[in-house]
């Protein structure tokens, strides 16, 4: 009968940890969530000779400290009697940072194997990896893997399965000035453990040890439960008090955390081989790019320039693209006029679907150099420096600068940007940046500030649109702010930044590639799903009203539910039915702002030099002008995010009273903003 054996793959976030765990299982996956939890549990089963593996994904984490969810769930499996073995997937190419979740680990006395992943970074960056000190200095097997190329695999199962019910490594063989220094007490503490900590904490760990031996005989590892006592760990602390108030006189975490990069330092000089000129050259670069005066700066005129890319390659492929929207329009037209298609179906194709879905596709372009760009720039490692140039301002606001990520992350799109916000350590943290993070100007906005700036600001319009990214950051900035000083004097605490930035790499063409298709794929599945239905029902409700079928728009059953909301809009410049009209429908998707557009002034191709000539003409009939421009474009960053978004706030926050608001938060902001600017704007124009 086969055995049955459970691996758990741990390792930090982008590690390569679920791309290796992928590589086994394919899509043998059953996913769920942790219980309790909204972060997912993911499982999936091999086989290997006579056993049955269970291998379960954990979320990344950098530690077992246990402040995140993830670092909770992970911590909380990996101490429970279902692992057998554990898998720390370690990147190669990060591997200073890797290897204190790697000594956690090894201090747990669980069977561990660490898989080097990334290899192939390490050789194309001219260092090498001493794959024989690395393991007698960890007292475990290292498999030396490839996720991408799936090398090393079988090798690693292998490992895992023999090295399972292991209770007892072989000596550690020390012999390095680390250990020389601190060479105290019985020498078989230096042959049993892989971390060994100064006399004075290993005469701490001892006597916190002996107590719990002599409280808890039914303990397991007591010497992780003894530096976790001394680190101050909560959970630890209220499952087992020990009453040694000359011992546990403090936290002694900071002091553990700078022994054990002590002994990782020593670790990197012995293992890894020419790591000074790589560490040099990210030095050099880091004194310009994290400077705490000119940082900032640098961000925001890098992100200037991926709009300025964004705008003027994207707009001359996006030529391309609106020739072939026309000769769809033209030919479904007349496919439809020679099958003797009615006229009501040829206007709901041509004017409704085509004219929706088309008007969308041909910013694909726009869409696909933005993602390009934000893609190239996290893989050089760029992006993590910008949460540490943000933390001293986000301290300001009463969050730490790793709230940013999940905030830059919504520049691509809210619904992970929220997801990341589980990343942050408590739960007050994590709603202030669900409030804010959608703030941020998502990619499916880009289409709307490219229109309208395109409109009514012509050789401006890209500062126009780049406006709306300063301003998304400003006023996530300020309402942080605001609820900061509402909860001074509650004692609340802001944890500081902890995060080790990367080394500078040139991006693999790969990975870039990779993102970039993930996000041109979802933007053409929303236009084929989402804006296709609401195209669908925009034209329906445009077309049809109280009296049937109209060929007066003004009569639909649309304008009579856009001049209901004119009276509140119009104090924010947007007293206009058919824009409230769009800005309700854009609540499905921020795209569908743009093809109600096309619908609602009878234009397919609302990308090309017609069309826009037809909108602006329209528009500006009924009064609308730069000033209500700029104002539609406020009010889309900053009103109620997508449905999509709305269903994650739902479930990150497990509550629909905080997501109702969330959502009526949004839509006050925006309208105080946009009113804000329209009435400041129109005494400067009078």
């Amino acid at each position: 009968m086969a055995r049955e054996l459970t691996v758990a793959f741990i390792g930090n976030p982008n590690c390569g940890k679920t791309t290796l765990f992928n590589a086994y299982t394919g899509a043998n996956l059953k996913v769920a969530n942790w219980p309790g939890v909204t972060v997912e549990r993911v499982e999936g089963t091999v086989k290997d000779h006579d056993l049955n593996i269970k291998l379960v994904d954990l979320p990344g984490t950098y530690s077992l400290t246990s402040y995140t969810m993830e670092e909770q769930v992970s911590r909380r499996f990996i101490l429970s009697d279902e692992v057998d073995v554990i898998i720390d997937v370690v990147d190669a190419s990060s591997l200073e940072r890797n290897l204190y979740l790697t000594l956690q680990l090894l201090e747990l006395g669980k069977p561990v194997v660490v898989a080097l992943n990334m290899m192939d970074i390490i050789a194309k960056r001219g260092m090498e990896i001493d794959l024989h000190r690395l393991p007698e200095m960890l007292g475990v097997p290292v498999i030396p893997v490839s996720a991408r190329k799936r090398t090393g695999l079988e090798v690693l199962i292998h490992a895992a399965a023999h090295h399972a019910g292991t209770e007892h490594r072989d000596p550690i063989i020390h012999e390095h000035e680390w250990h020389s220094r601190r060479r105290t007490g019985p020498a078989e503490k230096h042959e049993r453990y892989v971390m060994v900590y100064d006399e004075l904490m290993e005469f701490r760990i001892d006597a916190v040890s002996t107590a719990l031996e002599r409280k808890y005989p039914a303990i397991k590892n007591t010497r992780w439960h003894a530096i976790k006592l001394l680190e101050g760990d909560g959970a630890v602390t209220a499952q087992y008090p020990v009453d040694l108030p000359d011992i546990l006189d403090r936290s002694y975490e900071t002091d553990i955390i700078n022994q054990k990069y002590d002994f990782i330092e020593e670790v990197m000089g012995e293992v890894l081989v020419h790591r000074e000129e790589k560490a040099a050259l990210t030095e050099r670069v880091d004194q310009v790019l994290t400077h705490p005066v000119w940082g900032l700066p640098i961000f925001l005129g890098i992100m200037a320039l991926v709009f300025f890319l964004t705008f003027t390659v994207g707009d001359f492929l996006k030529g391309f693209f609106e020739l072939g929207v026309e000769w769809l329009t033209l030919a479904a037209a007349d496919l439809l006029a020679g099958w003797g298609v009615g006229e009501l179906l040829t206007a709901l194709i041509t004017d409704g679907i085509i004219a929706g879905v088309g008007g969308i596709l041909t910013f694909l372009p726009n869409i696909f150099i933005l993602f390009l760009a934000l893609a190239f720039l996290e893989d050089t490692g760029y992006m993590a420096r910008v949460a540490y140039i943000m933390d001293g301002i986000m301290g300001k606001m009463g969050l730490s600068g790793r709230a940013f990520l999940p905030m830059v992350l919504g520049f691509g799109c809210s619904v992970p940007a929220i997801m990341a916000s589980r990343a942050l350590e408590n739960r007050r943290d994590r709603f202030k940046t669900m409030l804010v993070t959608p703030f941020m100007s998502c990619s499916a906005r880009l289409p709307i500030y490219i229109l309208f700036s395109g409109l009514f600001f012509d050789r401006y319009a890209m500062l126009a649109a780049y406006s709306m990214y300063l301003i998304g950051i400003l006023v996530a900035l300020l309402v942080a702010f605001v609820l900061h000083t509402l909860e001074k004097g509650k004692g609340i605490q802001t944890n500081d930044l902890l995060i080790e930035l990367p080394e500078y790499k040139m991006p693999s063409a790969r990975t870039v590639a990779v993102y970039v298709w993930e996000k041109v794929k979802d933007y053409l599945t929303k236009a084929g799903t989402v804006i296709f239905v609401a195209s669908i029902l925009l034209w329906f409700l445009l077309n049809f009203g109280p009296g049937g079928y109209t060929d007066l728009m003004e009569e639909s059953f649309g304008a009579i539910l856009g001049k209901a909301i004119v009276p509140f809009l119009a104090p924010a410049g947007l007293g206009f039915w058919p824009i409230a009209v769009a800005l309700i429908a854009g609540i499905s998707a921020k795209e569908v702002v743009v093809s109600s557009t096309a619908i609602l002034f009878g234009v397919n191709n609302i990308n090309s030099a017609a069309g826009m000539a037809a909108v602006a003409g329209g528009l500006s009939a009924m009064g609308f002008g730069p000033l209500n421009a700029y104002c539609v474009m406020v009010f889309c960053l900053l009103y109620v995010p997508c449905a999509a978004t709305i269903g994650v706030i739902r479930r990150e926050s497990g509550s629909w009273k905080w997501t109702a608001f969330s959502v009526a938060f949004q839509v006050a902001t925006a309208w105080v903003v946009s009113f804000l600017i329209y009435q400041v704007g129109n005494l400067f124009l009078r």
